[in-house]
């Protein structure tokens, strides 16, 4: 599968681009095709390399693929984390309580112009 065009789908694609194109002009466009595909491909290479050299380690690329990342997994990890330490989670709550003090009644809320 090629950006998710199954063989038939590709075979159909290429039967349109024959009626389109004609036999005579489409050898030099699939021969153009393949060029702008090897370009691609050589400045994701480059790409791929100067970051490489720009972090200074090599990198795992298969762990930054983002089809491996599963949303239910990290979801999960993350609220196993907050149940896991109860008392962590407590202290963030005092701290937030500190930073931000009660507003008597009748008091408005601060309003900053810049912000907005």
């Amino acid at each position: 599968m090629v950006f998710g065009l199954s063989g038939e789908k590709l075979l159909i694609l290429g039967l349109i681009a024959v009626f389109v194109l004609g036999p005579d002009r489409l050898p030099h466009y699939a021969q153009q095709l393949a060029k702008f595909a090897k370009s691609v491909r050589r400045m994701a290479d480059g790409a791929k390399g100067q970051l490489s050299a720009e972090i200074g380690e090599e990198l795992d690329w298969k762990k930054l693929d983002p089809r491996q990342y599963d949303p239910r997994r990290i979801i999960r990890e993350a609220l196993a984390e907050d149940v896991a330490a109860p008392a962590n989670a407590t202290v963030l709550n005092q701290t937030k309580q500190q930073a931000q003090p009660r507003l008597q009644s009748g008091e408005q809320a601060p309003f900053d112009s810049e912000a907005t």
